[in-house]
């Protein structure tokens, strides 16, 4: 294979798969900018190992991993910033989002990061259990315990927010 049909076959891959990526790495962490620079950073890195990468089982889990990993630090970081904003006064100059968007991104705030990762990877990821156990190098049993109750505490989280503006 030329360097030309790498290429190629890279740009497929990253054609068919990024969006997904990002749709994941935004449940997770509920900022799109942090996905859309995340999912990005790890397709330079998987191109810049792709002739490693490529022949791993599963290429898409492989920038998965490193996608969310790149998000959980950016995320940390900008959350940070956003305090000292939040004190010092800077501004949005955004549109609001819609009331459900922000309840939804808020409840899943709230979750733990391990069950709000399980979530995130299952319903927005559309990953197995099975999957996400052996990307997150997590019991399938502990995945399922996390699913169920990043289920009810967003179950709950939602129901009280309708309540408080219902």
């Amino acid at each position: 294979m030329g360097p030309r049909s790498d290429e190629d076959e890279f740009d497929a891959f990253y054609r068919d798969t990024s969006r997904r990526v990002v749709h994941l790495v935004y449940g997770f962490t509920g900022d799109l900018t942090v996905a859309q620079d995340s999912t990005q950073e790890a397709y330079a890195r998987a191109w810049q190992q792709w002739s490693t990468v490529r022949n791993h089982d599963d290429p898409l889990a492989w920038v998965r991993t490193v996608a969310r990993r790149i998000a959980i630090s950016a995320w940390r970081k900008r959350t940070s910033q956003d305090r000292a904003h939040e004190r010092h006064g800077a501004h949005d100059t955004t549109g609001p989002p819609s009331e459900d968007r922000v309840a939804v991104v808020a409840a899943m705030r709230e979750l733990p990061d391990p069950v709000r990762e399980a979530v995130a990877m299952h319903y927005i990821g559309d990953l197995s259990i099975d999957q996400i156990a052996h990307e997150t190098n997590t019991p399938a049993g502990t995945v399922k315990a996390r699913l169920h109750r990043g289920r009810a505490l967003l179950a709950q989280a939602l129901r009280h927010e309708e309540t408080d503006h219902g």
